[in-house]
């Protein structure tokens, strides 16, 4: 069940949902439209050290991740 980032074309609100299927409804939470735009998300990973990422650049750059192993650091 993924997250999703919308923003509404109405109102311009940013809202985050948990859609558990395709034909779930997804409407703005400040004005209950249903116009909305499917927004590009980022999200932070823990390192082994407990501190959160900071970028998706710098995580990726000290990856080297295979289907078979990863070197992630």
């Amino acid at each position: 069940m993924p997250i999703y980032e919308y923003l509404c074309k109405d109102c311009d609100t940013t809202y985050e949902r948990l859609v558990r299927s395709n034909a779930e409804k997804v409407e703005c939470p400040k004005c209950g439209s249903a116009r909305k735009e499917l927004q590009f998300s980022v999200f932070a990973s823990s390192k082994p050290n407990g501190s959160a990422g900071t970028s998706a650049s710098s995580a990726a750059s000290s990856c080297a991740c295979t289907p078979r192993s990863c070197g992630c650091h």
